[in-house]
Formats: structure tokens, C-alpha cells, sequence
């Protein structure tokens, strides 16, 4: 039960009232044993109302009450010195025992504390005034008003929480704020933080002022904040930076994949004859070329041979759908396609190869790629990216990371998912050596172990599902000095297991988005921020600004959940083809000029101007580092002429992740739609399950009710695995898939609906291996995914 108190000070002798505790306190009032008594009276609660008469060596003394919030310690001093009746505060029985809420950043820990502000205005709009502030702070029930105008007598100290009332309990005395707070609950940062509001808004109704949450001085705080130190970054081209390091250092290696090993200075001659055989096919600068290959040492070349003529390279991923390939070189007006694919229409590498054109005089505010992500209208949308973006972002973490010509870094990703842009022209521009990750080594957990260890690769770009697999197998051997994770949250308790045996390495989280080139903040975790399970992203890199703001595009302060925007050198010029979406998307800097980008995540900015990641605020998801919109697998399931409405859910975080759908009619053959969407959509965004509903669960308000919706239909597997008179091949897969599902597994079920994954896939290739049997291509597992089909597509 929460107590409160008064205190009164007596210059007269009281006498011995009944009821009253009477001690003789052997000092002055001002005596330190004094303060020391008075100071322990005052907070000792009681069950019932406790006086205690303190009498002191020089004729004064202080009468302190002490009672639960039910009974008037005003009434009980009152009657006491024969007085009228004094105002009573408003009764609390009982403390409010609130969950934390998220904008306290509390320690977690026990104990009290108090805070105080001086104000002198109307206490009658203080209610309102909370009300205002707490609708912008998001969570109400921790926070409590208690109004009090401090009683009517000459030195008198009324203490209206002996204990917090709610987790932070507001006291409106007659010339000041008390605050009383669980440190459990807030830190003493948000706390001062929070007074400064209440009683700004406080002002602004007192005067019949329009109230907004910060004042002017507190806007400019937080802008601060959210912006690292300024980048000082020449504006240049990727061709120029390149030329400085290749002139630099002609004879290092500058790329290799398993094949091929090229020096600066070739790399720098064959993307010159490439260049060539671009410019002889017609391309110039402003164009768009689609490049659909392997990851290679050729790759590379292409890009680079490509930013020289000042076109734009336009990367996708030969394993996506001919029909997304077809839709991304439309869309894309290109000029040409680079591919090896029979299936699309194109040139191969070799065939460029001809009189050597030397790198244009290319602006530094060119385009230099399009990359293409998921969009909510059914169809990826491209992404237009500088070049001045991409020197932006390695001048920016250039010196911080130490990056310079004694690093080897990996190409891991594909080049049609941004985080390659980071690994290539990383690599290239600070003079490493970039190693090229094959595919197939890539979902080979100790074959990908193995290249890191004889290449010595000391930069290692991951996003954490890739890093998960790595984990797996033995890497205590890996020379990585720095780890960099993005493209999808990161669980910091995982890098435990790496740092036992990696002490000195460097893992850093950087938060990014394809809209903002790549990455906008950076934070180096500790064995200390991994066993707290930290979120936190990290503060802004150099040169990149980052705000908070809510529904109404207003800017939020520190703690208080909502939109991520970013600003400064990494905003990209538009979504190609799109303008109503780009002025949406792409909106004024009120605070700094230029553009910021609504990035559609939801995050907090911390006090120390760190940020604080907590997922999508739409359908936007990302799983194993590929961005989804839910949307887009909806637009392409609804375009199937036998589904009349349709849901998609994510199930599962991390490496678990998975994509479910749900179909209307429920006679649908679920097989077919899937099939269908999986000629659409690439393999990641393909659902794991489709089940099929007579209607879909609603809302009163007549929204999907995700929470009605059942439990996912899963091919049925059979009690016992089906005997088969197939070859030993059949049985062993049999064995493996069904050891790996934790199920029997039939000829016929389907991998992705029994809840496969890519990494499923490379546990069942490592099971095979280990059986010296031919492991199983995620490509081939997409295209051929029950095991009838897949030991059909081995025998061929």
C-alpha cells in the first residue's frame, strides 16, 4: 500500500498530545543527526497514521505524519494543532503495478527515486496536459497524477509518495512537480525528459497556445542526436574512385573466385574492353543495363565496365522467374542484357570483349545501379542509387573500420540484394582483395568455412541466418577481424559462440535499407550488449541523419517508438518509373534540406543518439536477409483466376522464419496455386504452405483476423515412411528428409510445405554428403521439390 507524509516545523512547545510519539533528539534542528532522524521518520511507512513529535536542543521541532494514501495526514496534523481541516490529496488504496512500458528504458532493477521541478502556473490544466503528453509517449497505465496544493501552514514539507503510487507517480505541489518513480521502470534521463514536456504543454495551455510536445530548443536537441560527425567525402564517381586505387596499386590482386585471379590493373583493362563492347551495342550514359549472372570475377568485371560509360548496371539473380526477369528488364527500359540464360534474351560476357573504351567523364550524381525490391502493388519497384551515394557510404567507414589493401573481403551475396554493393565496391575502393563466394559454396556452411580459412579473408559480410550456418561448424580457425551483419535483425546472443573462440574480432550491426545505399547506422556489440540481447543499431554513420517521427510526420524524442526516417548522403534519387510513389516515399528535410526517406521500419532513438530497431511497421517482413512485402505475395496469389481473396502470414523469427498463405475457396487445389505463384515469385518469397479456407476470419471491424486463422495445412506425411522398391538413393532421401523434419516423410510431400527452408536444405545436403550421396541444389529443390521428383532430377 503507498504511503505519503508531512511534515511541520514548530518554533512553540506542542506539548505531549495523546497518540503522539514524543523523542528528544540530543541536537539542532540543523544538526545533521537531526536531518538524519527527520530524513528516516518520513519514510517509514505505517498501516495505520503514525505522529512523531521530534524535539530538538534549541526549543523548535517538527511534527511528522506518516499514513497510507487512504487516510489525510493533513487531517491527522490538523486536528493534532487544533487547526481547521486541511485539503486532502486524491486517495490511492493501492500501488498500480504496471508492466515497464518500452519508451522508460528502465534498468530492470529495484529501488525508488524522486525528481522535482520548480512551476508556479495553473494546476487545474495539468490533467490535460498529461493526457496530451502521454498520447504522444504511447502507454498510460505506468503513469499516475496526484494534485496537491501543499498545505496551509508556515514551513511545512508535504511528501505525497513514500513509495510510487503508479511506476511514476506525478505530484502537483504548490510551486513545484514531484516525480517518484520505479528505477525498474525509467531511467532518471527519461524522467527529466518527460518533466521538460509536461511542463512545456503545461505552458502552451496556460497561454492558449496550439501544444505540441517539444519546444524548439528540445527540436534542435534531438535533430543533433540523430546525426554523426559530417562526412568529409570528395564528390566523385565510382570510376574515379576505382582509377585512384588501381593507379595506386596496379599489381594487387583485386578480385578472384575459384578460376580467375585479376589485378587492379586487369581488372581495370578488361572492364575498359568491356566498356568497349557496350559502347559498340549501343549503350551510353543514362542507360540501363540488366546483368543476370553468377556470382564470378566476370561479374565484377561487368559492373565496373558498365559505371564506366556512365550506363546504370541493373542486377538480378539467374535464379528468379522468367516472368520477374522479363518484368524487370521492361520496366527497366534496358538497353541491354548481359546473361548467360538460354531463356532470356541477351549478350554473354565473352562477347564484350572489344576495342578498349576508357571510363567517361561520368557526374558524380549519375545513376550507378537499380536495384529492385519487393513492392506492395504486386511488382518489385527499382530503386535508383547515385554514385555519390556509394563513395558516400565508404568514406564513411572507411577510417572507422580501418579498411585499407591488407583486407580480404567476400562477395557472399548476390549481386541483386544491395548488401553486394557494400561487399564489391567496398572491397574495391579502400584496395582489398574481394573473394567471390560461389552459390553453391555459399550453402555449404564448411566449404564456405573452408574458403574463408585459405583465402584469409578478413572482412566477412553476413546476414545473421547466413552467419547461423556458419556457426554450425567449426570456425575457430577463420581470421575474420570484422564480422559486419545486415539485411535482417540481428539476435546479439549468438555472437556469444564466436566470441569464445574470435575475442578480438569486430562484430558490427549496421541497420540499413536499399532506399538509403545500403547502411545508415553502425554499433560494434560487446560480449556485454550480446549477453543483454541488445537491439541497438547504432548511431548514424557519418555524412547520414536519422529522425523519429510519428503518424503526423512530427519529431519524436528520444525513447518514444515510431517511424524511421533517413536523411543526409545515402538517400536514393527516386523509384524509377514511379513519381507518385517517390513523393511519398522521398519527402522534404524539414530540419536539414534535401530529402529523407520514410523507411516504413519502426525504431527509437536512445538518449546516447544510438537506435534502437523493432521491426516493420506494414506488411514489409524481412527473412534471411531478402526484404518481402506480404503485399506483393497477395497481388500475384490474387492474380490466379481461381482465388477470390487470400491472407499471408509470417510464422517464426530468424532463420525460422516462414511464409504461410491462406486461399479462398476452400475446394481450391492449393498444389496448383502454389505451383502457379512459384513461376512468379522468387524462391524466397514463395509461401511454405497454402491452405485453403471457405472464408477468411474477420474483425468487428471487418479486418482479417490473423488470430482466428488455423494452423497451417501441412502435406500429411504417413505414420510410416512409404516402401518403395526406387533404388537406395529414394530410401536414403526418405531417411535424411525425414531425420531433418522430425517427421516420416513421404515420396510425395512437398518440401516447402512440410516448412522447408534454405536452411533445411543445407542440413539435408550436409546429411547427404555425410552418406557420400549428391546433394541437392536449392534451385533444383525449388523446381522438383517431393523426393519422387528430385531423384527423378538427380537420374537425368
Amino acid at each position: 500500500m503507498a504511503h505519503h507524509a508531512l511534515r511541520v516545523r514548530l518554533t512553540e512547545p506542542l506539548g505531549t498530545p495523546p497518540g503522539v510519539w514524543v523523542e528528544d533528539i540530543p541536537a539542532t534542528a540543523t544538526d545533521p543527526l537531526a536531518v538524519r532522524r527527520r530524513t528516516v521518520e518520513l519514510a517509514r511507512p505505517s498501516a495505520n497514521v503514525r505522529c512523531v513529535l521530534l524535539r530538538y536542543t534549541d526549543g523548535q521541532s517538527d511534527l511528522v505524519v506518516v499514513a497510507p494514501r487512504t487516510q489525510s495526514v493533513r487531517a491527522a496534523a490538523a486536528a493534532l494543532l487544533g487547526i481547521p481541516t486541511l485539503a486532502s490529496v486524491t486517495p490511492h488504496t493501492e500501488a498500480v503495478d504496471s508492466p515497464p512500458p518500452d519508451w522508460g528504458l528502465g534498468s530492470g532493477q529495484g529501488g525508488t527515486a524522486t525528481f522535482s521541478v520548480e512551476c508556479d502556473t495553473s494546476p487545474k490544466l495539468w490533467p490535460a496536459a498529461l493526457e496530451l503528453v502521454l498520447r504522444e509517449y504511447g502507454q498510460t497505465d505506468a503513469v499516475g497524477l496526484l494534485s496537491d496544493t501543499g498545505p496551509d501552514l508556515p514551513d511545512a514539507t508535504y511528501i505525497p509518495c513514500l513509495e510510487p503510487v503508479f511506476p511514476l507517480t506525478i505530484s502537483v505541489m504548490r510551486d513545484h512537480l514531484r516525480f517518484d518513480y520505479r528505477l525498474s521502470h525509467f531511467s532518471p534521463a527519461i524522467v527529466t525528459q518527460f518533466a521538460d514536456h509536461l511542463v512545456h504543454v503545461h505552458s502552451q495551455l496556460a497561454d492558449s497556445i496550439e501544444p505540441s510536445l517539444l519546444s524548439q530548443a528540445e527540436v534542435d536537441r534531438t535533430v543533433a542526436l540523430g546525426q554523426s560527425a559530417p562526412l568529409d567525402s570528395a564528390a566523385q564517381s565510382l570510376p574515379q574512385a576505382f582509377a585512384r586505387i588501381a593507379s595506386a596499386q596496379p599489381s594487387a590482386v583485386a578480385v578472384c573466385d575459384s578460376t580467375t585471379r585479376l589485378t587492379y590493373a586487369e581488372l581495370d583493362a578488361i572492364s575498359d574492353r568491356m566498356a568497349g563492347g557496350l559502347h559498340s551495342r549501343g549503350v551510353r550514359g543514362g542507360d540501363k543495363v540488366i546483368v543476370c549472372l553468377e556470382r564470378t570475377a566476370e561479374l565484377v568485371a561487368v559492373l565496373l565496365a558498365i559505371v564506366k560509360l556512365g550506363a546504370a548496371y541493373v542486377p538480378t539473380d539467374p535464379a528468379y522467374p522468367a516472368e520477374r526477369l522479363a518484368y524487370t528488364t521492361q520496366d527497366a527500359s534496358a538497353r541491354l542484357v548481359i546473361t548467360r540464360l538460354a531463356e532470356l534474351p541477351g549478350v554473354s560476357p565473352d562477347a564484350l570483349l572489344g576495342e578498349p573504351v576508357t571510363a567517361q567523364d561520368v557526374s558524380p550524381d549519375a545513376p550507378a545501379y537499380v536495384i529492385y525490391t519487393s513492392g506492395s502493388t504486386g511488382r518489385p519497384k527499382g530503386v535508383v542509387i547515385p554514385h555519390r551515394n556509394v563513395v558516400s557510404l565508404v568514406d564513411a567507414t572507411r577510417d572507422e573500420y580501418e579498411l585499407g589493401s591488407s583486407d580480404v573481403w567476400t562477395l557472399f551475396h548476390s549481386s541483386a540484394f544491395d548488401f553486394s554493393v557494400w561487399e564489391i565496391w567496398g572491397c574495391l575502393l579502400t584496395g582489398g582483395r574481394l573473394v567471390v563466394v560461389s552459390y553453391n559454396d555459399s550453402r555449404e556452411p564448411s566449404r564456405f568455412r573452408d574458403l574463408l580459412v585459405s583465402e584469409k579473408v578478413t572482412v566477412l559480410s553476413q546476414t545473421p541466418s547466413a552467419f547461423a550456418q556458419l556457426l554450425d561448424v567449426r570456425h575457430a580457425e577463420v581470421p575474420a577481424r570484422l564480422v559486419v551483419f545486415g539485411g535482417e535483425p540481428l539476435d546479439a546472443r549468438m555472437l556469444l559462440r564466436w566470441y569464445d573462440s574470435h575475442p578480438s574480432c569486430r562484430m558490427v550491426n549496421m541497420f540499413g535499407i536499399t532506399e538509403t545505399t545500403v547502411h545508415v547506422t553502425h554499433q560494434t556489440y560487446t560480449r556485454a550488449m550480446a549477453l543483454a540481447a541488445s537491439r541497438s543499431v547504432g548511431p548514424a554513420l557519418p555524412g547520414w541523419h536519422i529522425y523519429v517521427m510519428n503518424k503526423e510526420g512530427e519529431l519524436l524524442p528520444p525513447g518514444i517508438a515510431g517511424e524511421i526516417h533517413v536523411g543526409g548522403a545515402g538517400v536514393a534519387q527516386e523509384y524509377l518509373n514511379q513519381p507518385d510513389l517517390t513523393a511519398v516515399k522521398f519527402v522534404p528535410d524539414p530540419y536539414r534540406g534535401g530529402k529523407m526517406y520514410r523507411s516504413g521500419d519502426l525504431g527509437r532513438l536512445m538518449p546516447d543518439g544510438s537506435l534502437h530497431h523493432l521491426g516493420r511497421i506494414d506488411s514489409q517482413v524481412k527473412i534471411r536477409g531478402f526484404r518481402i512485402e506480404l503485399d506483393e505475395i497477395r497481388a500475384v496469389l490474387l492474380e490466379d483466376p481461381d482465388v477470390t481473396s487470400c491472407a499471408v502470414t509470417v510464422r517464426g523469427e530468424g532463420a525460422s522464419a516462414r511464409i504461410d498463405a491462406y486461399v479462398v475457396p476452400a475446394e481450391l487445389d492449393t498444389a496448383n496455386v502454389r505451383k502457379r505463384a512459384a513461376s512468379v515469385l522468387p524462391s524466397y518469397m514463395v509461401p511454405a504452405t497454402v491452405t485453403a479456407l471457405g472464408t477468411l476470419p474477420l474483425t468487428t471491424n471487418g479486418k482479417l483476423d490473423q488470430s482466428q486463422l488455423p494452423a497451417p495445412t501441412v502435406t500429411a506425411a504417413r505414420a510410416e515412411p512409404e516402401q518403395t522398391d526406387e533404388d537406395s538413393l529414394t530410401k536414403a532421401m526418405q531417411e535424411v528428409w525425414s531425420k531433418i523434419f522430425g517427421r516420416p516423410v513421404g515420396m510425395d510431400d512437398d518440401f516447402y510445405a512440410l516448412g522447408g527452408n534454405s536452411l533445411l536444405a543445407v542440413r539435408i545436403n550436409a546429411e547427404l554428403k555425410e552418406r557420400k550421396l549428391p546433394k541437392v541444389k536449392l534451385r533444383d529443390l525449388f523446381r522438383n521439390p517431393t523426393i519422387r521428383t528430385v531423384v527423378k532430377s538427380q537420374a537425368k
